[in-house]
């Protein structure tokens, strides 16, 4: 570390000179090597700084200090470091949202008709057991030939190889204006 003091300061362009009685030649100072003083350099300050070489073969002073002047204080940031910006963490939760809801979605099906309840009821139990005498699995698989929309419900529900139901949602016949 070299000690000199500032010959001159253009404090316009923000540089000035150092000179030094261990330096052959006086040193090029700017602004921005003084930028953690408390004041702004003048002339006749007692300057502590280092040699830095440039590529043109000029010297130039870095990392400088102003002898009696203190540093400027550092602001602590108040923001802990790992903690992440508001906006991350309200997009993390748009996107939970939006996959809750796309899940919900899924498991209802919105635009599926009400199917009868499983459980049987005496009305079900009546129905069921009348169709069951009804009708019986022939080997018939298609809707046009069958009787009633009854006869293609039974036939879908408990014949094997019907093809009837088409988009496998259970009502046979959808397309069949007879019923």
């Amino acid at each position: 570390m070299h000690k000199g003091q500032l010959k001159n300061w253009n404090d316009a362009k923000g540089f000035g000179f150092i000179s030094s009685s261990e330096l052959s030649s006086d040193t090029f100072v700017h602004i921005s090597s003084l930028k953690s003083m408390s004041r702004k350099p003048k002339a006749g300050d007692t300057i502590y700084f280092e040699l830095h070489k440039q590529a043109d073969g000029k010297s130039r002073a870095i990392r400088c200090r102003i002898e009696g002047v203190p540093m400027k204080a550092r602001r602590k940031s108040h923001r802990p470091y790992n903690k992440k910006p508001a906006s991350m963490s309200r997009m993390v939760s748009l996107v939970a949202v939006i996959v809750v809801c796309l899940f919900i979605y899924k498991r209802i099906d919105v635009n599926s008709q009400v199917i009868p309840s499983q459980h049987p009821t005496p009305s079900n139990v009546m129905v069921n057991d009348y169709i069951h005498t009804q009708f019986e699995c022939d080997g018939r698989q298609y809707c046009s030939q069958m009787t009633s929309r009854a006869e293609a419900e039974f036939f879908i529900k408990h014949c094997p190889n019907t093809k009837m139901d088409g988009d496998h949602d259970g009502f046979p016949c959808e397309n069949d204006t007879r019923f």
